[in-house]
C-alpha cells in the first residue's frame, strides 16, 4: 500500500476517529505485525496535536502459551501497578485508539475455561474504574491487516498479496479513498439525518422476518434514541468510534425480546469462530443457542454473567452497504457487523437514553440499559431481511425491505 494512502488513513484515525485535542494523551493498542503502519499513526498523533502518545502491544502466541502455563490462581490476580495504570487512565482520559489486526483462529485450542474465570475474578474490579470513565474520553477502532487474517480472507493468494488485497479492501470500506476527512463529514450527516427520522417515529418495537427463519421482535426503550457515525463525548468532544461504521443503533429495553434469529455471518470471538447458529430469546433472555461449530464457546459467552444473556445494542445496516457489496468475508467484527444488520448480547449504551448525562450509570440500568461484562455483535442481515416497526401511536410502519432501507 502507498505511503501516502495509509498516511491519509493515519490521519483520519487521528483527526476524525479520536479527534484529538490539543495537549491531549494518545494510547494506541495494537498486535505485533503492523509496526511501520503504528510509526506512521503515532506521527499522525503528535501532528494533530497529542502531547504524548503511548503503545501497548499485544501478540495472540503469548496468550496462549501465558495461558497454558499460568495457574488459575495467578491468571484470576490483578497487580497493582495494573489498577494504578487503570485509575491514572480514568484520571487523565487518554485518547484510546484499538487497531484489529489478530488472526480470526489466533487463539484456536486455548482453554477458554481458564480465560472465562480470569476476566469473571478481575470484572469486579475493574468495573468501577471504566464506569467512571464511561462516555467521557475519545475512542476509536479501526483496522489493519494482519498476515494471519488476511490469509484468512483471501487464502488463495500468497501472504505479500493477501495483506496487500485486504489493505485495499479496508482503505475502501473505510471511506478513506480522496478526501477522507470529507468522505465522513458527508457520511455522518447522511447517518444523523436516518437517526432523526427514526427519533421522530417513537418506536415501541422492532419486529424482524427473513427466509432464513428469523421471526423476532424487540422492545425498545420509551426513553432510548438511535444514534449513529460520531459521538459527543461528556467532556464534549466529537469523535467517530468505528472506522468503518455504516450503523444506526440504540440500546433495547431489557427483558422484552422474543422469538429467534438466524447468524448470517461467522462471530470471531475470543480468538475463535463460532459458525452457522441461531439464538432463541424469550421475555428478553436467551433460552437456547444452537451452532453448527462453535457450540461450546457460544454457551460460555451467554453464561459469562446474568447480562450477557440479554441484548444491549440492535443496530440497523443496509445490506447493500459498501462492506457487503466487497463481497468479503472479513472474518471480523469491526467489519462484518458493519456489513449487514445486527445484535449485541450484553452491556448496552448508556447514550441510548435521553438525558443520560444527567443520569447515573446505575440509573441508566434501572431505566432498561442491560449491564454485562461482554458486549458481543452478531450479524443477522439478510438480502430478503424485512424491519416492521410499531409506534406508541399503534402504527406500524415499514423501515427495512429487501434488506435495506425502505425510506
Amino acid at each position: 500500500m502507498e505511503k501516502k494512502t495509509l498516511k491519509e488513513y493515519a490521519k483520519l484515525i487521528a483527526r476524525k476517529g479520536v479527534n484529538i485535542q490539543k495537549g491531549q494523551e494518545v494510547v494506541i493498542s495494537a498486535e505485533l505485525d503492523q509496526p511501520e503502519f503504528v510509526a506512521i499513526l503515532v506521527k499522525e498523533c503528535y501532528k494533530a496535536g497529542a502531547s504524548e502518545v503511548r503503545v501497548e502491544w499485544s501478540y495472540q502466541p503469548l496468550v496462549k502459551i501465558h495461558t497454558k502455563n499460568r495457574s488459575q490462581r495467578v491468571m484470576n490476580r490483578i497487580a497493582d501497578w495494573e489498577i494504578v495504570k487503570l485509575k491514572n487512565r480514568a484520571k487523565n482520559l487518554p485518547c484510546m485508539i484499538y487497531l484489529t489486526s489478530e488472526d480470526p483462529d489466533g487463539l484456536k485450542g486455548v482453554n477458554q475455561d481458564k480465560l472465562a474465570k480470569a476476566s469473571k475474578a478481575k470484572y469486579p474490579i475493574i468495573k468501577p474504574i471504566r464506569d467512571s470513565m464511561e462516555n467521557r474520553y475519545q475512542w476509536c477502532i479501526a483496522g489493519v491487516p494482519g498476515k494471519a487474517w488476511a490469509k484468512k480472507v483471501f487464502p488463495e493468494l500468497p501472504a505479500k498479496a493477501a495483506q496487500e488485497a485486504l489493505w485495499k479492501a479496508i482503505i475502501h470500506t473505510s471511506r478513506a479513498e480522496g478526501d477522507p476527512i470529507a468522505n465522513w463529514d458527508a457520511h455522518n450527516k447522511s447517518l444523523n439525518e436516518k437517526c432523526e427520522y427514526l427519533n421522530s417515529l417513537n418506536i415501541e418495537s422492532l419486529h424482524y422476518s427473513s427466509s432464513n427463519g428469523t421471526d423476532f421482535t424487540v422492545g425498545l426503550n420509551n426513553e432510548g434514541v438511535f444514534h449513529g457515525g460520531g459521538d459527543i463525548s461528556l467532556m464534549g468532544v466529537y469523535f467517530n468510534p468505528n472506522i468503518p461504521s455504516e450503523e444506526i443503533y440504540t440500546s433495547p429495553m431489557k427483558g422484552i425480546a422474543n422469538g429467534v434469529v438466524y447468524a448470517t455471518k461467522p462471530l470471531s470471538y475470543n480468538g475463535e469462530l463460532i459458525e452457522d447458529f441461531f439464538i432463541r430469546f424469550e421475555n428478553g433472555k436467551v433460552t437456547q443457542v444452537k451452532a453448527r461449530k462453535g457450540q461450546e464457546l457460544l454457551e460460555k459467552m451467554i453464561s459469562m454473567d446474568e447480562g450477557a444473556s440479554y441484548l444491549g445494542e440492535v443496530a440497523l445496516v443496509p445490506y447493500d452497504s459498501p462492506i457487503n457489496e466487497t463481497g468479503i468475508l472479513f472474518y471480523n467484527t469491526l467489519y462484518d457487523e458493519n456489513a449487514c444488520c445486527h445484535l449485541a448480547l450484553g452491556a448496552g449504551f448508556n447514550e441510548c437514553l435521553k438525558g443520560y448525562e444527567r443520569l447515573t450509570t446505575e440509573q441508566c440500568h434501572q431505566k432498561g440499559i442491560n449491564d454485562s461484562m461482554i458486549h458481543v455483535d452478531f450479524m443477522i442481515g439478510s438480502r430478503d431481511l424485512t424491519i416492521t416497526a410499531h409506534t406508541r401511536e399503534c402504527e406500524d410502519v415499514k423501515i427495512f425491505e429487501n434488506g435495506t432501507w425502505a425510506f
